[in-house]
């Protein structure tokens, strides 16, 4: 494999470029051949392959309860639903997927118009699904049946970044590339108000508070916005510089707003006056996705180091060791019951983890740690 005329910027349909040095293993480039097939240098060993290197992981790793294999290109959005608390997952290769807990695939893949579907939701009572795509459309599905509901909804011009149920479920909110902001009814599929222009160069994450009274945007650049629920500016938050913020959740009492950035760090700002309060410090690249635990006493976070991280709340300090995949983990999701945590990687795999296991994994490895001295 000659290197002439090849590239070293992957493009996908999203407009994600992966430039050289950007591989998870270090001294490994990744080049597009002239017929546009993906091959990796290792410097450090001197070969080239079809295969996309992955880094070493420890003895002591914590391995997934279950690896879900499926789609054909990267997950973007994932979701648990309700009491069964399967996993819903929608895909750059145009579909969205229900998944037992055991990873079985429930009835077929679920397509519209073949677009790449980047954002979904599941509503409050676990009925219906909405998801937005490439092209600034959103459509409307019933879970149970696996159909879409009445007419797509039109209004964004660009892609559907992001979708948020009101915690009533009257009412969604839809955040796209066009740097509009729109709700919309689910009753109706029409807007309820007139688009807010956000600010932000694309709006990336937009998220109700857990009372409805109010919700946050961020986007493509360093800004994140507090908004009134009838759309008026509250408060501007710029605490970051020139890394864009990819990630929200709120506190519980809804007092707070957790963010995670390009700039590795996650933060927490008080709502009413953009005050920041805590940086986590830990990942060594990007925050793709932040949730918090069901009892709002943990945060979770993806990023592109390949690993997922788990908070505390109450010491601000990392717990246990990293959940490890082989790959960029760009989304992940908190199941109902706060068992589990599914999160998925570049890689098109989804890992489903034992939340109780994330958290006592610190142990675990001084244990391992101090047996394997033992033994020697």
């Amino acid at each position: 494999m000659s290197s002439e005329n090849t590239t070293k910027v992957r493009y996908s349909q999203l407009g994600i470029l992966d430039q050289p040095g950007d591989l998870l293993v270090s001294g490994c480039e990744w080049y597009i051949s002239p017929l546009g097939r993906s091959y990796f240098v290792n410097h450090n060993t001197q070969t080239t392959s079809w295969k996309k290197p992955i880094p070493e992981h420890p003895l002591w790793r914590l391995t997934p309860e279950r690896i879900i294999e499926g789609h054909s290109l990267p997950v973007w959005s994932l979701a648990y639903v309700g009491t069964s608390c399967n996993v819903m997952s929608a895909s750059e290769d145009g579909s969205i997927r229900q998944w037992k807990r055991n990873g079985m695939s429930m009835g077929q893949p679920w397509r519209s118009d073949g677009a790449v579907v980047i954002s979904m939701a599941v509503s409050p009572d676990g009925t219906m699904v909405v998801s937005g795509g490439l092209y600034g459309r959103i459509r409307l599905w019933n879970l149970k049946e696996g159909k879409t509901v009445g007419d797509p909804w039109d209004g964004h011009h660009s892609t559907v970044r992001f979708l948020d149920w009101s915690p009533n479920g009257q009412e969604i909110a839809s955040g796209s590339e066009d740097s509009t902001i729109r709700r919309w009814s689910p009753d109706t599929g029409r807007q309820i108000a007139p688009p807010i222009e956000a600010g932000h160069i694309w709006v990336y994450t937009v998220k109700y508070s857990p009372q409805g009274d109010k919700f946050a945007s961020s986007g493509t650049d360093d800004v994140i916005c507090v908004w009134s629920k009838d759309g008026e500016l509250l408060v501007k938050i710029k605490g970051y510089s020139n890394h864009w913020v990819t990630s929200l959740c709120w506190t519980k009492d809804g007092t707070c707003i957790f963010s995670g950035s390009g700039d590795q760090t996650i933060r927490k700002w008080r709502a009413i006056d953009g005050e920041e309060l805590v940086v986590f410090r830990g990942h060594t690249r990007p925050i793709r996705s932040i949730c918090l635990s069901l009892d709002g006493h943990y945060l979770v976070s993806a990023s592109e180091d390949a690993s997922v991280r788990i908070w505390d709340l109450k010491t601000n300090q990392l717990v246990g060791e990293p959940l490890l995949h082989d790959d960029e983990v760009w989304v992940l999701a908190m199941s109902p019951d706060g068992k589990h945590v599914a999160s998925a990687a570049l890689d098109k795999r989804i890992y489903l983890w034992d939340f109780e296991a994330g958290l006592k994994q610190g142990n675990n490895q001084v244990c391992l740690y101090t047996c394997l001295t033992v033994n020697i």
